[in-house]
């Protein structure tokens, strides 16, 4: 049988997916291949156009904004296992008076994938509120967020992987599979064909205060 979430977040011992899954605290994502870190292509929060990328240089301007930053927010689950929400901390907002899109706390944008990922070019992903994104961002099937929805599940190596529940065959990765400053990220196969992935498809989660422990660094 499979593990769950909570059994394989134990046996990880990382206490940043612990604060990421459990606390709902905002966390890096470090990529394992080169370090690079998960930012959105647009800091401000009325940009919902724009997609996500890796970055190298954690510079004053995304700091300030928390573009370095994204929190997991629960929203359901996928037979035993939970699912969630990506959401950057960058552009976030008081949820208006009497609001609400079933999820609690402040509105944020979320990462959301196109519906025709991963079969054509535009499969790539949207960083923004489900009601503002474009319309193939939208969801569908009934479901109003299943395009914002995630099967976050932690690697034997501490790191995690991103499978979207409307593309259960895709993974969140990179365009042309290369790992590099700027690159964009997109939807593609999961050759691994399972859900921890594969190392291209990994990132490791930090704390703020985490950003200089080495990448394969595992809490004990």
């Amino acid at each position: 049988m499979r593990q769950s979430v909570n059994d394989e977040v134990k046996n990880a011992y990382d206490n940043a997916i612990v604060a990421a899954l459990h606390e709902n605290r905002p966390v890096m994502l470090v990529h394992a291949s080169n370090g690079s870190y998960l930012r959105p292509v647009e800091l401000k929060g009325e940009s919902h156009d724009k997609g996500a990328m890796l970055v190298t240089a954690l510079d004053c301007a995304t700091k300030e904004a928390q573009g370095h930053l994204w929190y997991f927010t629960r929203g359901g689950s996928f037979g035993e296992r939970p699912l969630y929400f990506i959401e950057s901390a960058a552009g976030q907002a008081s949820r208006p008076a009497g609001a609400g899109d079933g999820t609690p706390g402040p509105q944020r944008r979320r990462i959301t994938v196109h519906q025709d990922a991963p079969k054509s070019e535009a499969d790539a992903v949207q960083v923004g509120l489900l009601d503002k994104v474009g319309d193939k961002w939208r969801g569908k099937n009934g479901a109003p967020e299943d395009t914002q929805l995630w099967i976050v599940t932690v690697t034997p190596w501490g790191g995690i992987t991103f499978v979207p529940i409307t593309h259960p065959d895709a993974i969140l990765g990179f365009k042309d599979h290369a790992v590099t400053a700027n690159s964009e990220v997109r939807i593609t196969y999961n050759m691994a064909g399972d859900f921890t992935g594969t190392a291209i498809n990994a990132f490791y989660p930090r704390l703020p205060n985490e950003w200089n422990v080495p990448q394969s660094h595992v809490f004990t």
